[in-house]
C-alpha cells in the first residue's frame, strides 16, 4: 500500500519469472505516488528491469480529509462544502465516488457540470468562479466530475440565500465542513478587509486618461515610475485593485436618485456616475450641487442665502462612502435626494473593532488605505479623522444632526434639509408677523415682487398671494404694474 496524504494507490505485483528481491525492493523504494500521478495512472502499469518484467496493477482509492470531500452524486447540499473549502485552504471534490472511495460515476456528467456552475455563481457570494475549477474526469470507464477550489482571497465566502452568519458560512475542520462561529465569522472579516486593493486585478488592460488629467491639474507627477509608489502595481508588476479602482475602466459606480416628497414612490430624476472613482467623485458632487437649492430669509433686514445641504457635508459623506466602502461586494453606492433629507448607503460595515462613538469623537481607520492616500494627495481628503466632527459642528449651527445607520454590511449616512426645517417654522409663524417682515423689508428697499417673498420666506406661491392680498386689504401696500412686471410698495398717506 502507498500512500499520499490525499488519495491511497493499492499496487498488486505479478512477474513472469522470478526477480531478485534486491530488484524489487529498490523499485518499491522509488514508487510515489501524488495526487495527480495516482488519478492519470492505468489499471495496469508494465516495468521491465533487465530480463525481468513486473507488471504492477494499480487501483485507486479516494480517502476523504482536510482537503477532499466525496459525493456520489451532485446535489445542493455542495454548496456547503464549496464555501468550506474557500474559507479555508482549498481542496478539490470529486463527484460520482461513494464515501467508500469507490467510483459510482455519473449518467449525464455535462448536465451536471453545468448545474454544478450554476450553483458557484447564483448560489455562493462573493463570486468564486474565478477561483474553482470543473473537469469531467473518467475513472474505471464511468464519468465523474473533479472540483477544485482554491484558498480565495475574498472571505468570508456565504451561500446567497443565508447571508454571513453562521447558517450561510462553513470552514474545514478534518474530514467535516462545520459551521463558523460569530467570532470566526468577525476574525475572517477582519484578516480579509483590506486585502482587496492590493491582490492583483483580473484586468490588466487599464488606462488611468482621467487620473492623470488630475495629477496634472494639480502639478503632481503622474507616470509610470509612480506606480509601485502609489501602489498601482503589485512587485511583479501587476495592476492591483488599487489601480482599478482609480482607472478609466472602473466597474464599481454610484447610483444617484431624486424622489418627489419624503418617500421612494415617485422619480423626479436618477443618475449614475461610472469611471475612475476620482471621476466618480467628481461627476456625483456636480449634480447633487445642481439639485441643492438656495434659499433665502431676510436677518435684520438683510437677504442671507443657505443652500438646503451644508457643501462641505455632502462632500464629506461622499467622500466617506467611497473611500471606506468595501469593494469585495459589487454593488453601487446609492444616493437618495428627497425633500427633507439625503441618504447615502455604501456597502461594508464598521471596521472590527470600530464602533460609532469612535468615529464621532474623531477616530480614522480606513478600510482602503492606499486609496485613502491618494485621495489625501490630491488634497480631496484635508486630514484623517476631522471630517465627521466638522460636519456635525456645521450641522449644530442650525440644531440639527446628521444620523447614521449602520449594519454589519451597510454603512447608512442621513443629512437633514436645514432648509425644510426652516419652512416648517416658517408656515407655524403668524400671519401679522410675517406682515410686519414685508413691511420692514419695503421700509429698506422700497418695492418688493411675490416670487421674492415666496424666497425670503420658503412659502409658497399661494401663501405669498394671500399675505399680500390682506395688506391690500388693509390699503398698507398698492399693487404696481401688471403680469410679469408686477411688484408691491407701501401706500402712501
Amino acid at each position: 500500500m502507498v500512500e499520499c496524504g490525499l488519495a491511497k494507490a493499492e499496487t498488486r505485483v505479478r512477474f513472469s519469472s522470478l526477480a531478485p528481491i534486491c530488484i524489487l525492493v529498490e523499485l518499491f523504494s522509488s514508487l510515489f505516488y501524488c495526487r495527480k500521478v495516482a488519478e492519470k495512472l492505468p489499471n495496469k502499469l508494465i516495468i521491465k528491469e533487465n530480463k525481468y518484467i513486473i507488471i504492477l496493477e494499480v487501483i485507486t482509492m479516494f480517502v476523504e480529509n482536510e482537503y477532499i470531500e466525496l459525493k456520489s452524486e451532485l446535489t445542493k447540499d455542495i454548496k456547503k462544502e464549496i464555501v468550506a473549502f474557500a474559507n479555508s485552504k482549498g481542496g478539490t471534490i470529486y463527484i460520482g465516488v461513494n464515501d467508500d472511495g469507490t467510483i459510482k460515476g455519473l449518467k449525464n456528467v455535462s448536465k451536471d457540470i453545468e448545474a454544478l456552475s450554476g450553483m458557484i455563481r447564483e448560489g455562493i457570494k462573493s463570486d468564486l468562479s474565478l477561483y474553482t475549477n470543473i473537469e469531467a474526469n473518467k475513472y474505471e470507464n464511468r464519468d465523474i466530475i473533479v472540483l477544485k477550489i482554491m484558498d480565495a482571497p475574498n472571505k468570508p465566502y456565504y451561500l446567497a440565500d443565508k447571508g454571513i452568519k453562521s447558517s450561510g458560512v462553513f470552514f474545514r475542520h478534518g474530514n467535516v465542513s462545520a459551521p463558523a462561529s460569530d467570532e470566526m465569522i468577525k476574525n475572517l472579516i477582519k484578516e480579509n478587509h483590506d486585502a482587496f486593493e492590493s491582490e492583483i486585478s483580473h484586468n490588466q488592460n487599464l488606462h488611468f486618461t482621467y487620473l492623470k488629467n488630475v495629477f496634472q491639474n494639480k502639478d503632481i507627477v503622474f507616470n509610470e515610475n509612480k506606480y509601485k509608489t502609489l501602489n498601482l502595481t503589485n512587485e511583479g508588476n501587476y495592476y492591483t485593485n488599487l489601480a482599478l479602482l482609480l482607472s478609466d475602466e472602473c466597474p464599481f459606480s454610484i447610483k444617484c436618485a431624486i424622489f418627489e416628497g419624503n418617500n421612494k414612490i415617485t422619480f423626479k430624476d436618477r443618475k449614475e456616475f461610472n469611471g475612475s472613482l476620482i471621476k466618480q467623485l467628481e461627476d456625483t458632487l456636480d449634480y447633487l450641487n445642481i439639485v441643492n437649492r438656495i434659499s433665502g430669509k431676510i436677518i435684520n433686514y438683510k437677504r442671507v442665502d443657505t443652500r438646503d445641504y451644508p457643501e462641505y457635508a455632502i462632500r464629506e459623506t461622499i467622500l466617506n462612502a467611497i473611500i471606506h466602502r468595501n469593494y469585495n461586494f459589487s454593488g453601487s453606492i446609492l444616493i437618495s435626494v428627497f425633500d427633507n433629507r439625503i441618504e447615502v448607503v455604501s456597502l461594508g460595515g464598521l471596521m472590527s473593532g470600530i464602533t460609532i462613538d469612535d468615529i464621532l469623537s474623531g477616530v480614522s481607520q480606513p478600510r482602503n488605505k492606499n486609496l485613502a492616500n491618494i485621495f489625501y494627495r490630491l488634497k480631496y481628503v484635508e486630514s484623517y479623522g476631522t471630517g465627521i466632527g466638522r460636519m456635525l459642528d456645521i450641522y449644530n449651527e442650525f440644531n440639527l444632526k446628521p444620523e447614521f445607520s449602520i449594519s454589519d454590511n451597510s454603512f447608512k449616512v442621513i443629512l437633514p434639509n436645514v432648509n425644510y426645517k426652516e419652512e416648517t417654522k416658517d408656515i407655524l409663524i403668524d400671519d401679522k408677523t410675517q406682515k410686519e417682515k414685508i413691511i420692514d423689508y419695503l421700509k429698506e428697499y422700497g418695492k418688493v415682487k411675490r416670487e421674492t417673498i415666496d424666497k425670503l420666506f420658503n412659502v409658497s406661491s399661494a401663501r405669498s398671494k394671500v399675505i399680500l392680498s390682506e395688506l391690500l386689504k388693509e390699503k398698507i401696500i398698492e399693487k404696481v404694474g401688471t403680469g410679469k412686471n408686477t411688484y408691491y410698495v407701501l401706500k402712501q398717506n
